[in-house]
Protein backbone atom coordinates (compact mmCIF):
# COMPACT_ATOMS: atom_id res chain seq x y z
CA UNK A 1 0.00 0.00 0.00
CA UNK A 2 3.47 2.04 -0.01
CA UNK A 3 2.54 3.24 -3.30
CA UNK A 4 -1.06 3.97 -3.31
CA UNK A 5 -2.99 7.36 -4.31
CA UNK A 6 -6.19 6.66 -2.66
CA UNK A 7 -7.60 5.17 0.89
CA UNK A 8 -10.48 2.72 -0.04
CA UNK A 9 -14.04 4.20 1.91
CA UNK A 10 -16.48 2.10 1.05
CA UNK A 11 -18.54 1.69 -1.83
CA UNK A 12 -21.39 4.02 -2.69
CA UNK A 13 -23.22 4.55 -5.99
CA UNK A 14 -22.03 1.27 -7.34
CA UNK A 15 -19.03 3.33 -7.28
CA UNK A 16 -15.79 2.87 -5.18
CA UNK A 17 -15.72 5.73 -3.09
CA UNK A 18 -11.69 6.70 -1.78
CA UNK A 19 -9.58 9.73 -0.33
CA UNK A 20 -7.34 10.95 -2.21
CA UNK A 21 -3.95 10.71 -0.58
CA UNK A 22 -2.35 14.56 -1.96
CA UNK A 23 -6.11 16.11 -1.17
CA UNK A 24 -5.59 14.53 2.29
CA UNK A 25 -4.09 18.05 3.51
CA UNK A 26 -7.52 19.60 2.60
CA UNK A 27 -8.78 18.97 5.94
CA UNK A 28 -12.13 16.93 6.52
CA UNK A 29 -15.24 16.56 8.33
CA UNK A 30 -16.33 13.21 10.25
CA UNK A 31 -20.18 14.29 11.74
CA UNK A 32 -22.71 11.99 12.95
CA UNK A 33 -25.29 11.50 16.26
CA UNK A 34 -24.18 9.05 18.84
CA UNK A 35 -23.65 5.54 17.77
CA UNK A 36 -23.93 6.10 14.08
CA UNK A 37 -20.32 4.82 13.29
CA UNK A 38 -18.04 7.86 13.63
CA UNK A 39 -15.45 6.09 15.84
CA UNK A 40 -15.36 3.33 13.52
CA UNK A 41 -15.28 5.41 10.38
CA UNK A 42 -12.13 6.91 11.92
CA UNK A 43 -10.50 4.18 12.95
CA UNK A 44 -10.71 2.79 9.43
CA UNK A 45 -9.16 5.76 7.44
CA UNK A 46 -6.74 6.29 10.23
CA UNK A 47 -5.45 2.41 9.59
CA UNK A 48 -4.88 3.12 6.03
CA UNK A 49 -3.15 6.57 6.76
CA UNK A 50 -1.00 4.54 8.48
CA UNK A 51 -0.31 1.97 6.59
CA UNK A 52 0.43 4.44 3.64
CA UNK A 53 3.00 5.68 6.04
CA UNK A 54 1.80 8.82 7.72
CA UNK A 55 1.56 8.91 10.80
CA UNK A 56 -1.73 10.17 12.81
CA UNK A 57 -2.75 11.90 16.44
CA UNK A 58 -6.26 11.01 17.45
CA UNK A 59 -7.40 11.32 21.11
CA UNK A 60 -9.03 8.36 22.11
CA UNK A 61 -12.21 10.28 24.26
CA UNK A 62 -14.08 6.93 24.58
CA UNK A 63 -11.01 5.06 25.33
CA UNK A 64 -12.07 2.75 22.45
CA UNK A 65 -9.52 3.55 20.00
CA UNK A 66 -6.64 2.02 21.71
CA UNK A 67 -8.08 -1.32 19.82
CA UNK A 68 -6.24 0.28 16.70
CA UNK A 69 -2.82 -1.25 17.89
CA UNK A 70 -3.88 -4.81 18.20
CA UNK A 71 -5.47 -7.01 15.50
CA UNK A 72 -9.31 -7.97 15.15
CA UNK A 73 -10.15 -11.43 16.08
CA UNK A 74 -12.55 -13.73 14.34
CA UNK A 75 -13.83 -14.14 18.52
CA UNK A 76 -14.87 -10.68 18.28
CA UNK A 77 -18.36 -10.70 19.06
CA UNK A 78 -19.33 -8.10 15.61
CA UNK A 79 -16.41 -10.36 13.68
CA UNK A 80 -19.48 -12.26 11.92
CA UNK A 81 -20.78 -8.78 10.63
CA UNK A 82 -17.30 -6.70 9.57
CA UNK A 83 -16.30 -10.00 7.76
CA UNK A 84 -19.61 -9.79 6.14
CA UNK A 85 -19.43 -5.79 5.05
CA UNK A 86 -15.98 -6.96 3.64
CA UNK A 87 -17.75 -9.74 1.24
CA UNK A 88 -20.45 -7.02 0.61
CA UNK A 89 -17.75 -4.35 -0.67
CA UNK A 90 -15.43 -7.08 -2.37
CA UNK A 91 -12.41 -6.72 -0.16
CA UNK A 92 -10.97 -9.51 -0.71
CA UNK A 93 -7.67 -8.90 0.70
CA UNK A 94 -9.43 -8.26 3.91
CA UNK A 95 -7.53 -9.89 7.09
CA UNK A 96 -7.01 -8.71 10.70
CA UNK A 97 -4.10 -6.90 11.28
CA UNK A 98 -2.88 -4.04 14.14
CA UNK A 99 -1.04 -0.90 13.55
CA UNK A 100 2.20 0.54 14.86
CA UNK A 101 0.75 2.75 18.27
CA UNK A 102 2.49 5.29 21.42
CA UNK A 103 0.09 6.22 23.88
CA UNK A 104 0.57 9.44 25.42
CA UNK A 105 -1.35 10.88 28.00
CA UNK A 106 -1.10 14.54 29.92
CA UNK A 107 -1.85 12.83 33.01
CA UNK A 108 1.18 9.56 32.80
CA UNK A 109 -0.85 7.13 33.90
CA UNK A 110 -1.95 5.49 30.08
CA UNK A 111 0.94 6.12 27.92
CA UNK A 112 4.12 8.72 27.94
CA UNK A 113 3.39 11.88 29.37
CA UNK A 114 3.08 15.29 27.46
CA UNK A 115 4.45 18.58 28.63
CA UNK A 116 5.15 21.54 27.71
CA UNK A 117 5.73 25.19 29.70
CA UNK A 118 4.07 27.79 30.28
CA UNK A 119 6.51 30.77 28.38
CA UNK A 120 5.40 27.91 25.27
CA UNK A 121 1.90 28.01 25.72
CA UNK A 122 1.35 31.81 25.83
CA UNK A 123 -0.48 33.99 27.44
CA UNK A 124 -4.01 33.94 25.15
CA UNK A 125 -4.62 30.22 25.91
CA UNK A 126 -3.71 30.73 29.46
CA UNK A 127 -6.46 33.03 29.59
CA UNK A 128 -9.49 31.30 27.71
CA UNK A 129 -7.89 28.30 29.93
CA UNK A 130 -8.62 30.64 33.20
CA UNK A 131 -11.90 32.09 31.97
CA UNK A 132 -10.06 35.43 32.23
CA UNK A 133 -11.73 38.83 31.36
CA UNK A 134 -10.39 41.32 29.32
CA UNK A 135 -8.89 43.40 31.50
CA UNK A 136 -7.19 40.61 33.45
CA UNK A 137 -5.82 39.11 30.28
CA UNK A 138 -4.04 42.18 29.72
CA UNK A 139 -2.24 41.65 33.41
CA UNK A 140 -1.41 38.80 32.18
CA UNK A 141 0.11 39.71 29.15
CA UNK A 142 2.34 42.48 31.41
CA UNK A 143 3.40 39.27 33.69
CA UNK A 144 4.53 37.54 30.84
CA UNK A 145 6.02 40.31 28.89
CA UNK A 146 7.95 41.57 32.20
CA UNK A 147 9.16 37.62 32.48
CA UNK A 148 10.54 37.73 28.77
CA UNK A 149 12.50 40.96 29.24
CA UNK A 150 14.04 40.01 32.70
CA UNK A 151 14.89 36.23 30.94
CA UNK A 152 12.79 34.48 33.67
CA UNK A 153 11.54 31.43 32.34
CA UNK A 154 8.24 30.53 32.85
CA UNK A 155 8.54 26.38 32.94
CA UNK A 156 5.08 25.50 35.41
CA UNK A 157 2.14 26.58 37.33
CA UNK A 158 4.71 27.36 40.37
CA UNK A 159 7.20 29.81 38.08
CA UNK A 160 3.58 31.63 37.28
CA UNK A 161 2.28 31.76 40.73
CA UNK A 162 5.97 33.38 41.87
CA UNK A 163 5.57 35.68 39.02
CA UNK A 164 1.87 36.54 39.93
CA UNK A 165 2.61 37.38 43.30
CA UNK A 166 6.24 39.58 42.27
CA UNK A 167 3.68 40.76 40.35
CA UNK A 168 1.53 42.00 43.24
CA UNK A 169 4.24 42.98 45.43
CA UNK A 170 5.47 45.07 42.40
CA UNK A 171 2.08 46.36 41.21
CA UNK A 172 3.20 50.06 41.27
CA UNK A 173 6.35 50.00 39.35
CA UNK A 174 4.95 47.60 36.48
CA UNK A 175 2.08 49.98 36.61
CA UNK A 176 4.57 53.03 35.70
CA UNK A 177 6.42 50.55 32.66
CA UNK A 178 3.32 48.34 31.40
CA UNK A 179 0.29 49.86 32.02
CA UNK A 180 -2.30 49.66 34.99
CA UNK A 181 -1.75 46.42 37.14
CA UNK A 182 -3.93 45.85 39.87
CA UNK A 183 -4.07 43.29 42.72
CA UNK A 184 -7.87 42.65 42.59
CA UNK A 185 -6.85 41.63 38.73
CA UNK A 186 -3.56 39.59 39.96
CA UNK A 187 -5.52 37.81 42.32
CA UNK A 188 -8.17 36.48 40.43
CA UNK A 189 -5.18 34.97 38.12
CA UNK A 190 -3.81 33.22 41.25
CA UNK A 191 -7.50 31.76 42.25
CA UNK A 192 -8.15 30.75 38.84
CA UNK A 193 -4.38 29.30 38.61
CA UNK A 194 -4.98 27.30 41.77
CA UNK A 195 -9.04 25.80 40.57
CA UNK A 196 -6.83 24.97 37.05
CA UNK A 197 -3.75 23.12 39.19
CA UNK A 198 -6.97 21.33 41.29
CA UNK A 199 -8.25 19.99 38.40
CA UNK A 200 -4.42 18.37 37.15
CA UNK A 201 -3.41 20.82 34.91
CA UNK A 202 -0.10 21.31 36.76
CA UNK A 203 0.58 18.06 35.13
CA UNK A 204 0.86 19.06 31.62
CA UNK A 205 3.44 22.29 32.41
CA UNK A 206 6.74 20.97 32.78
CA UNK A 207 9.77 19.75 31.02
CA UNK A 208 10.76 17.58 29.14
CA UNK A 209 8.67 19.56 26.93
CA UNK A 210 7.01 17.65 24.21
CA UNK A 211 9.30 17.59 20.87
CA UNK A 212 6.78 17.53 18.25
CA UNK A 213 8.87 15.67 15.44
CA UNK A 214 8.10 12.81 18.04
CA UNK A 215 4.55 13.00 16.23
CA UNK A 216 6.12 12.23 13.19
CA UNK A 217 7.59 8.94 12.68
CA UNK A 218 7.35 5.50 10.90
CA UNK A 219 8.50 2.31 12.33
CA UNK A 220 10.84 0.24 10.43
CA UNK A 221 8.14 -1.10 7.69
CA UNK A 222 7.47 2.26 6.60
CA UNK A 223 4.23 2.02 8.43
CA UNK A 224 3.43 5.59 10.36
CA UNK A 225 3.07 5.51 14.14
CA UNK A 226 -0.60 5.86 15.15
CA UNK A 227 -0.41 8.52 18.18
CA UNK A 228 -2.93 7.78 20.72
CA UNK A 229 -3.88 10.26 23.71
CA UNK A 230 -5.76 8.99 26.13
CA UNK A 231 -8.71 11.59 26.60
CA UNK A 232 -10.66 9.81 28.69
CA UNK A 233 -9.64 11.53 32.19
CA UNK A 234 -8.98 14.97 30.42
CA UNK A 235 -12.39 14.81 28.94
CA UNK A 236 -13.72 16.05 32.24
CA UNK A 237 -11.93 19.52 31.81
CA UNK A 238 -13.05 20.16 28.27
CA UNK A 239 -11.66 23.08 28.29
CA UNK A 240 -8.29 21.81 28.94
CA UNK A 241 -8.82 19.40 26.29
CA UNK A 242 -9.34 21.91 23.58
CA UNK A 243 -6.82 23.78 24.71
CA UNK A 244 -4.22 21.48 24.69
CA UNK A 245 -5.11 20.29 21.33
CA UNK A 246 -5.56 23.87 19.69
CA UNK A 247 -1.65 24.47 21.60
CA UNK A 248 -0.63 21.08 19.33
CA UNK A 249 -2.11 22.86 16.09
CA UNK A 250 0.17 25.48 16.69
CA UNK A 251 3.47 23.94 17.42
CA UNK A 252 2.73 22.05 14.21
CA UNK A 253 2.41 25.18 12.60
CA UNK A 254 5.15 26.94 13.80
CA UNK A 255 7.36 23.91 14.22
CA UNK A 256 7.12 22.48 10.93
CA UNK A 257 8.68 23.29 7.26
CA UNK A 258 6.80 24.53 4.07
CA UNK A 259 6.19 21.75 1.94
CA UNK A 260 3.48 22.90 -0.21
CA UNK A 261 1.43 20.42 -2.00
CA UNK A 262 3.05 17.06 -1.16
CA UNK A 263 1.82 13.47 -2.43
CA UNK A 264 0.53 12.86 0.47
CA UNK A 265 0.11 14.52 4.41
CA UNK A 266 3.39 14.67 6.55
CA UNK A 267 0.74 14.26 9.31
CA UNK A 268 -2.80 13.70 9.64
CA UNK A 269 -4.42 15.18 12.87
CA UNK A 270 -8.36 13.87 14.08
CA UNK A 271 -9.84 16.56 16.51
CA UNK A 272 -12.71 14.42 18.16
CA UNK A 273 -15.51 16.53 19.96
CA UNK A 274 -14.73 19.25 17.90
CA UNK A 275 -17.10 21.63 19.09
CA UNK A 276 -15.42 21.53 22.59
CA UNK A 277 -12.79 24.39 20.63
CA UNK A 278 -15.21 26.81 19.50
CA UNK A 279 -17.58 26.48 22.80
CA UNK A 280 -17.07 30.29 24.76
CA UNK A 281 -14.24 31.07 22.60
CA UNK A 282 -14.25 34.65 21.57
CA UNK A 283 -14.43 36.04 18.24
CA UNK A 284 -10.34 36.97 18.59
CA UNK A 285 -9.26 33.25 19.29
CA UNK A 286 -11.78 32.16 16.58
CA UNK A 287 -10.00 34.17 14.21
CA UNK A 288 -6.88 32.56 14.69
CA UNK A 289 -7.97 28.77 15.22
CA UNK A 290 -9.36 29.76 11.67
CA UNK A 291 -6.09 30.88 10.59
CA UNK A 292 -4.25 27.89 12.05
CA UNK A 293 -6.69 25.45 10.17
CA UNK A 294 -6.14 27.59 6.74
CA UNK A 295 -2.62 27.73 7.12
CA UNK A 296 -1.50 24.38 8.19
CA UNK A 297 -2.43 22.38 5.17
CA UNK A 298 0.79 24.56 3.48
CA UNK A 299 2.98 22.11 6.29
CA UNK A 300 1.39 18.68 4.73
CA UNK A 301 -0.96 18.71 7.72
CA UNK A 302 -4.33 17.26 7.36
CA UNK A 303 -7.03 18.53 10.45
CA UNK A 304 -10.06 16.02 10.36
CA UNK A 305 -12.69 17.21 12.61
CA UNK A 306 -15.20 14.95 14.38
CA UNK A 307 -17.91 15.64 15.52
CA UNK A 308 -22.07 14.93 16.53
CA UNK A 309 -23.68 17.90 14.80
CA UNK A 310 -21.98 20.04 11.29
CA UNK A 311 -22.86 23.45 12.65
CA UNK A 312 -20.98 23.26 15.64
CA UNK A 313 -18.17 24.30 13.49
CA UNK A 314 -17.43 28.06 12.64
CA UNK A 315 -18.49 28.74 8.49
CA UNK A 316 -14.85 30.04 8.27
CA UNK A 317 -13.48 26.51 9.85
CA UNK A 318 -16.31 24.08 7.45
CA UNK A 319 -15.57 26.17 4.47
CA UNK A 320 -12.15 24.49 4.87
CA UNK A 321 -12.78 21.04 5.16
CA UNK A 322 -12.80 19.92 1.76
CA UNK A 323 -13.15 15.56 2.77
CA UNK A 324 -16.21 14.91 4.31
CA UNK A 325 -18.23 11.68 5.76
CA UNK A 326 -21.47 12.33 7.15
CA UNK A 327 -23.39 10.25 8.96
CA UNK A 328 -26.91 9.82 10.46
CA UNK A 329 -28.72 12.32 12.60
CA UNK A 330 -31.65 13.08 13.85
CA UNK A 331 -34.58 15.63 13.51
CA UNK A 332 -35.77 15.51 17.00
CA UNK A 333 -35.69 19.67 17.72
CA UNK A 334 -35.45 22.71 15.12
CA UNK A 335 -31.67 23.24 15.80
CA UNK A 336 -31.59 19.31 14.53
CA UNK A 337 -33.45 20.45 11.45
CA UNK A 338 -31.56 23.51 10.71
CA UNK A 339 -28.45 20.69 10.80
CA UNK A 340 -29.50 18.82 8.48
CA UNK A 341 -30.47 21.22 5.98
CA UNK A 342 -27.03 23.03 7.04
CA UNK A 343 -25.13 19.30 5.88
CA UNK A 344 -27.57 18.66 3.03
CA UNK A 345 -26.59 22.46 1.40
CA UNK A 346 -22.29 22.00 1.72
CA UNK A 347 -22.06 18.73 -0.54
CA UNK A 348 -22.16 18.73 -4.35
CA UNK A 349 -25.61 18.06 -5.93
CA UNK A 350 -26.47 14.25 -6.79
CA UNK A 351 -29.53 14.44 -9.14
CA UNK A 352 -30.21 10.37 -7.91
CA UNK A 353 -29.94 11.33 -4.37
CA UNK A 354 -32.63 13.83 -1.82
CA UNK A 355 -29.31 13.88 0.20
CA UNK A 356 -31.66 15.53 3.30
CA UNK A 357 -34.10 12.79 3.71
CA UNK A 358 -31.15 10.40 3.12
CA UNK A 359 -29.53 12.06 6.31
CA UNK A 360 -31.99 10.87 8.56
CA UNK A 361 -32.21 7.37 6.85
CA UNK A 362 -28.67 6.37 6.94
CA UNK A 363 -27.69 3.08 8.72
CA UNK A 364 -25.04 2.38 11.28
CA UNK A 365 -21.85 2.58 9.16
CA UNK A 366 -23.63 4.08 6.53
CA UNK A 367 -22.31 7.56 5.15
CA UNK A 368 -22.92 10.26 2.85
CA UNK A 369 -19.41 10.92 1.36
CA UNK A 370 -17.67 13.59 -0.80
CA UNK A 371 -13.67 14.03 -0.76
CA UNK A 372 -11.63 16.33 -2.84
CA UNK A 373 -11.16 15.02 -6.26
CA UNK A 374 -7.38 15.33 -7.97
CA UNK A 375 -8.00 18.55 -9.69
CA UNK A 376 -9.10 20.26 -6.59
CA UNK A 377 -13.21 19.65 -6.90
CA UNK A 378 -15.51 18.11 -4.88
CA UNK A 379 -16.81 14.35 -5.93
CA UNK A 380 -20.75 14.16 -5.98
CA UNK A 381 -21.92 13.09 -2.64
CA UNK A 382 -22.59 9.39 -2.54
CA UNK A 383 -24.39 7.12 -0.09
CA UNK A 384 -21.53 5.03 1.00
CA UNK A 385 -21.43 1.77 3.02
CA UNK A 386 -18.12 2.31 5.01
CA UNK A 387 -15.31 -0.42 5.04
CA UNK A 388 -14.84 -2.24 8.20
CA UNK A 389 -11.35 -1.73 10.22
CA UNK A 390 -8.75 -4.33 10.54
CA UNK A 391 -7.83 -3.52 14.09
CA UNK A 392 -10.06 -4.01 17.18
CA UNK A 393 -12.83 -2.47 17.83
CA UNK A 394 -12.85 -1.87 21.73
CA UNK A 395 -9.66 -1.04 24.30
CA UNK A 396 -7.12 -2.67 25.01
CA UNK A 397 -6.42 -4.28 28.80
CA UNK A 398 -3.67 -2.48 31.01
CA UNK A 399 -1.76 -5.76 30.14
CA UNK A 400 -1.68 -5.35 26.82
CA UNK A 401 -1.08 -1.36 27.44
CA UNK A 402 1.35 -1.44 29.36
CA UNK A 403 3.23 -4.16 26.40
CA UNK A 404 2.93 -2.00 23.73
CA UNK A 405 4.54 1.26 25.76
CA UNK A 406 7.56 -0.61 27.18
CA UNK A 407 8.38 -1.42 23.24
CA UNK A 408 7.52 2.68 22.63
CA UNK A 409 10.76 4.30 20.67
CA UNK A 410 10.29 7.12 23.58
CA UNK A 411 10.38 4.68 26.34
CA UNK A 412 11.96 6.73 29.15
CA UNK A 413 12.58 10.05 27.48
CA UNK A 414 9.42 11.70 28.58
CA UNK A 415 8.58 9.74 31.83
CA UNK A 416 10.90 11.96 34.15
CA UNK A 417 10.29 15.60 34.79
CA UNK A 418 13.18 17.61 34.88
CA UNK A 419 13.26 20.69 37.18
CA UNK A 420 15.80 23.09 36.54
CA UNK A 421 16.04 26.83 37.86
CA UNK A 422 13.38 29.10 36.49
CA UNK A 423 11.17 32.30 37.50
CA UNK A 424 9.90 30.25 40.94
CA UNK A 425 13.93 29.72 41.99
CA UNK A 426 15.36 33.07 40.71
CA UNK A 427 12.82 35.11 42.11
CA UNK A 428 13.24 33.58 45.37
CA UNK A 429 16.78 33.71 45.54
CA UNK A 430 16.36 37.52 44.43
CA UNK A 431 14.34 37.97 48.32
CA UNK A 432 17.09 36.21 50.01
CA UNK A 433 19.73 38.12 48.63
CA UNK A 434 17.71 41.30 49.07
CA UNK A 435 17.06 40.67 52.92
CA UNK A 436 21.16 39.96 52.90
CA UNK A 437 22.36 43.10 51.33
CA UNK A 438 19.75 44.85 53.39
CA UNK A 439 21.50 43.35 56.60
CA UNK A 440 25.04 44.08 55.11
CA UNK A 441 24.35 47.56 54.35
CA UNK A 442 23.33 48.36 58.30
CA UNK A 443 26.34 46.57 59.25
CA UNK A 444 28.90 47.71 56.72
CA UNK A 445 27.31 50.93 54.49
CA UNK A 446 26.22 51.25 51.85
CA UNK A 447 29.40 52.28 49.72
CA UNK A 448 31.67 49.31 50.61
CA UNK A 449 28.69 46.78 49.55
CA UNK A 450 28.41 48.76 46.04
CA UNK A 451 31.59 47.20 45.64
CA UNK A 452 31.22 43.47 46.30
CA UNK A 453 29.92 41.22 43.08
CA UNK A 454 26.01 40.14 42.86
CA UNK A 455 25.61 37.37 45.41
CA UNK A 456 23.69 35.16 42.32
CA UNK A 457 24.45 34.83 39.05
CA UNK A 458 22.55 36.04 36.12
CA UNK A 459 20.80 33.67 33.68
CA UNK A 460 24.03 34.67 31.40
CA UNK A 461 26.38 33.92 33.41
CA UNK A 462 24.48 30.19 34.75
CA UNK A 463 23.84 29.59 31.07
CA UNK A 464 27.78 30.07 30.41
CA UNK A 465 29.16 28.43 33.29
CA UNK A 466 26.84 25.57 32.30
CA UNK A 467 28.21 25.05 29.02
CA UNK A 468 31.58 25.24 30.25
CA UNK A 469 31.45 22.30 32.52
CA UNK A 470 30.04 20.44 29.74
CA UNK A 471 33.03 21.24 27.16
CA UNK A 472 35.15 20.30 30.26
CA UNK A 473 33.78 17.41 30.37
CA UNK A 474 34.48 16.22 27.01
CA UNK A 475 37.85 17.12 27.40
CA UNK A 476 38.43 14.54 30.40
CA UNK A 477 36.34 12.22 28.22
CA UNK A 478 38.80 12.34 25.53
CA UNK A 479 41.78 12.03 27.94
CA UNK A 480 39.99 8.89 29.69
CA UNK A 481 39.38 7.86 26.23
CA UNK A 482 42.85 7.92 25.15
CA UNK A 483 44.28 5.96 28.68
CA UNK A 484 41.72 3.36 28.37
CA UNK A 485 41.94 2.84 24.35
CA UNK A 486 38.09 3.30 23.96
CA UNK A 487 37.20 4.09 20.59
CA UNK A 488 34.76 6.01 19.32
CA UNK A 489 33.27 7.30 16.24
CA UNK A 490 32.22 11.11 17.76
CA UNK A 491 34.87 13.49 18.18
CA UNK A 492 34.67 14.24 21.86
CA UNK A 493 36.17 18.07 21.55
CA UNK A 494 33.06 18.63 19.00
CA UNK A 495 30.54 16.98 20.50
CA UNK A 496 31.67 18.92 23.71
CA UNK A 497 31.37 21.80 22.25
CA UNK A 498 28.27 20.75 20.17
CA UNK A 499 26.35 20.51 23.84
CA UNK A 500 27.81 23.23 25.39
CA UNK A 501 26.78 25.89 23.01
CA UNK A 502 23.29 23.29 23.41
CA UNK A 503 23.42 24.14 27.15
CA UNK A 504 23.68 27.88 26.63
CA UNK A 505 20.85 27.88 24.27
CA UNK A 506 18.72 25.72 26.01
CA UNK A 507 19.17 28.50 29.25
CA UNK A 508 18.99 31.21 26.95
CA UNK A 509 16.12 30.25 24.26
CA UNK A 510 13.47 30.89 26.09
CA UNK A 511 13.79 34.69 27.65
CA UNK A 512 15.63 35.58 24.21
CA UNK A 513 12.70 34.46 21.62
CA UNK A 514 10.07 35.55 23.93
CA UNK A 515 10.91 38.86 24.10
CA UNK A 516 11.00 39.11 20.43
CA UNK A 517 8.29 36.30 18.67
CA UNK A 518 5.31 34.74 19.75
CA UNK A 519 3.14 32.81 16.96
CA UNK A 520 -0.27 32.97 16.05
CA UNK A 521 -2.01 32.02 19.09
CA UNK A 522 0.58 33.86 21.71
CA UNK A 523 2.80 30.79 22.14
CA UNK A 524 6.61 31.18 22.06
CA UNK A 525 8.22 30.39 18.57
CA UNK A 526 10.95 27.96 18.72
Amino acid sequence: MADATDIFLGLGGGERQSLNLSRANRHGLIAGATGTGKTVTLQGLAESFSANGVPVFVADVKGDLSGISMAGSPQFKHADKLEERARELGMSDYAYSDNPAIFWDLYGKQGHPIRTTITEMGPLLLARLMNLNETQEGVLNIVFRFADEEGLLLLNLDDLQSMLAYTAENAKQLSAKYGNVTKASVGTIQRQLLQLDSQGAGQFFGEPALEIDDFIKCDDQGRGYINILAADQLMRSPKLYATFLLWLLAELFETLPEVGDPAKPKLVFFFDEAHLLFEDAPKALEDKIEQVVRLIRSKGVGVFFVTQNPIDIPQEVAGQLGNRMQHALRAFTPRDKKAIRAAADTFRINPDLDVEQAITELRVGEALVSTLLEDGAPSIVQRTLIKPPRSRLGPVSAKERAIISSISPYEGKYDEEIDRASAEEILAQKVIDATATAQEVDEKGKEEVGKQPRKSKSIWEKAFSRGAKVAAGSAAGMAATTILGKKSRANPVQSGVTSAVGSVVTDLAGPVAGRFVRNLIGGLMR
